[in-house]
């Protein structure tokens, strides 16, 4: 008898986006899209420099995550036919990944809610409210 391949897949994946380099970020967004598209519910963990990637447009219509290092990579990602920085955002978005920010990150990083991007939904919390999310059976991964 075949091996049943679904008991080795996490319950829900939990990611900690703590990098603010646009490649890891960029990562944790595919990994969780691709999570989604196979029905693995999603929690991802804004905090520290990850927390760049969520910031608003700027006063040209930039958004947050072109300051981040290595965000130049986005125009050759598109050239190649990988998925874009916005791409994978919206795939989470639409695909219903959760949003979290951290509350404490937010402090570090000298930013507000009002300091992020209205296009997505945030659910407020720290550390305390995304292990409460995560699930025993599920994946914890810090990017």
């Amino acid at each position: 008898m075949p091996p049943d391949n679904n008991s080795a897949r996490p319950a829900k994946l939990s990611l900690v986006v703590f990098s603010g380099d646009f490649a890891r970020i960029h990562y944790a967004l595919a990994t969780a899209s691709a999570a989604l598209a196979i029905d693995i519910p999603v929690t991802l963990f804004f905090t520290m420099g990850g927390i760049t990637a969520l910031r608003r447009m700027d006063g040209r219509g930039n958004p947050g995550w072109l300051m981040l290092p290595g965000a130049p990579r986005n125009a050759h990602f598109a050239k190649q036919g990988v998925a874009t920085f916005e791409e994978l955002l919206s795939a989470c978005r639409e695909l219903h990944a959760t949003f979290m920010v951290c509350e404490m990150g937010l402090r570090a990083e000298n930013l507000t809610f009002a300091d992020l991007r209205d296009d997505i939904a945030y659910e407020e919390g720290g550390l305390v409210t995304f292990l409460t999310d995560a699930r025993a059976n599920g994946s914890v991964v810090m990017i």
